[in-house]
């Protein structure tokens, strides 16, 4: 292991900045406190310390799921509440008016991280969030829908990235993989939240309507207005104001990232949080290996040239390449759109809702279990593969001379091994990879940079996928997705490393060409 550190030393060229601290003052120094801290590193630090502070940061994926999903099931409602019935374009607006206000938040993440914290950021996501759902939950029509929907949007643009960000900074090595998982489970939880909640919305109606049997005049106002203002769809995004007021009061009491506390060149605070994190055996260590790293100077800017070209082009390429194919692959059409997709196979619609959001889940947590044994790279390759295969069964599902139970069965199976497949390693890897192989200087503007191209796809898959269903068919379309997946895998095999059991620090040296 020693060979390895000085290997790295020799390997990395440290770039110009000020000296912030004391805690270092030459290599040799660094050496022989690195050679005494050897026997600490042999056990890995206890999750306890760092676990509930990854708790917290993943309320923000959980409520990137709910948001996701929760105008699917009374979608029907709220077109009929406000007035906009059979506008097939109102009903994709209100659908990708949220993913067009997560491009906007995603934009500024990376300036909102650097500049504020993470744990500020998070609190910044929470607030557009809660006064979106208010305004969604009490409008009257549809523009107010859509400034509530872009409102919200704006909050998932940024949490996303920050709780990419946060999870990898703060969590040892050795649980880096499982913590990142975390972010999946958390959206799949979302996403099956929003589901529950939204499948008595078709119900109530039908309650509302019961009303008139009362004769009471008073009464049946008073029951017509908790109806109609509660239980409806409306209490949907009511709901999603709860977990956000936590998630912004809960991060007062997080450890910020040491990582952000060493680039601002507050290394004794980075120092206390990594006690906090890791425990007081490990923190030498851990302050070692940040300080191989160049933190930059504070008025130091990252420019967008910077990342397309030069020595960090080659990472960027292969974060944003990464997150074009998991959204080209077709995921999120499926969660978008599956009640239409399925009432088309004959499926009523909470059932195979409630399938995927189980198929997901399940999937999230497989893929928990093997992230920090079988890896990123491998865990990524299988699932492109595994959806590849789950499209060619809806092509097939989609074939004319396929017989009706056998066409049902084909497009049910192949839907929901899609989303298993999915969450076993195309859903959790990118968001986790990503800030593994940025480096420590760059890392929040390129994850801004990547998810912004990530919602830029969402979008337009979002807004044409029904359209292109129409013209194009299911069986083309699903061809088209499987191709994406199929690219993916060979995208895979020869451009992303493993990063499994491997501190930041490793990463970027390897990953890094000196200048």
């Amino acid at each position: 292991m020693w060979g390895r550190h000085r290997e790295a030393f020799s390997m990395y060229k440290r770039m110009p900045s000020r000296d912030h601290s004391t805690l270092v003052d030459d290599v040799e120094e660094n050496s022989a406190l690195l050679q005494n801290s050897m026997d600490v590193e042999t056990t890995n630090p206890s999750w306890l310390l760092s676990f509930p502070h990854v708790v917290v940061a993943t309320i923000s994926s959980l409520l990137f799921g709910y948001h996701l999903g929760v105008v699917n099931e009374p979608l029907e409602s709220i077109s009929i509440d406000l007035g906009f019935r059979g506008n097939t374009l109102a009903e994709g607006l209100v659908v990708s008016t949220c993913l067009g206000g997560a491009f906007i938040g995603s934009l500024f993440s990376g300036w909102i991280a650097d500049s504020a914290g993470r744990r500020r950021a998070f609190q910044l996501c929470a607030l557009p969030m809660i006064i979106g759902a208010a305004t969604s939950a009490t409008t009257r029509t549809l523009a107010g829908m859509l400034i509530g929907r872009f409102l919200v949007g704006t909050g998932m643009g940024i949490g996303p990235p920050v709780a990419s960000l946060y999870l990898a900074e703060v969590s040892p090595a050795s649980l880096r993989g499982t913590y990142g998982s975390f972010i999946q489970i958390a959206t799949c939880l979302g996403l099956m939240g929003a589901l529950f909640i939204g499948i008595p919305v078709r119900e109530i109606a039908g309650w509302y309507e019961s009303c008139s049997r009362y004769h009471s005049i008073c009464y049946m106002f008073l029951v017509r207005l908790i109806l109609h203002n509660l239980l409806r769809w409306r209490i949907c995004f009511w709901v999603s104001t709860v977990p956000a007021g936590i998630l912004a009061f809960a991060m007062i009491f997080c450890a910020e990232s040491p990582h952000w506390l060493y680039k601002k060149g507050r290394s004794a605070e980075a120092e206390a949080e990594f006690e906090r994190l890791l425990g007081g055996s490990h923190v030498k260590y851990a302050m070692l290996e940040l300080s191989k790293l160049d933190r930059g100077d504070e008025a130091d800017t990252v420019k967008l040239s910077e990342l397309l070209r030069g020595r960090h082009f080659r990472v960027v390429y292969i974060g944003s390449t990464l997150f074009a194919l998991q959204q080209l692959s077709g995921i999120n059409a499926v969660f978008y759109f599956s009640s239409s997709v399925f009432k088309s196979a004959g499926v009523p619609s909470d059932v195979a809702n409630a399938l995927i959001g189980v198929a997901n889940l399940t999937g999230s947590i497989v893929a928990m279990l093997l992230m920090d044994k079988l890896g990123r790279k491998l865990l990524l390759l299988w699932s492109f593969f595994g959806m590849t295969m789950s499209m060619v069964l809806q092509v097939a599902a989609a074939n004319s001379y396929v017989s009706g139970s056998g066409s049902l069965y084909l497009s049910v199976g192949g839907m929901l091994m899609f989303v298993l497949t999915f969450a076993l390693g195309a859903g959790p890897v990118p968001g986790l990879l990503l800030p593994e192989i940025f480096p420590n200087r760059i890392r929040a503007k390129a994850m801004a940079f990547c998810m912004s191209v990530h919602w830029v796809i969402n979008f337009f898959v979002g807004l044409l996928f029904l359209r292109l269903l129409e013209q194009l068919g299911p069986q083309l379309l699903y061809s088209i997705f499987a191709s994406v997946c199929m690219m993916a895998v060979i995208f895979v095999k020869k451009n992303v490393m493993e990063t499994k059991g491997k501190s930041l620090q490793e990463i970027e040296i390897a990953l890094l060409p000196p200048e």
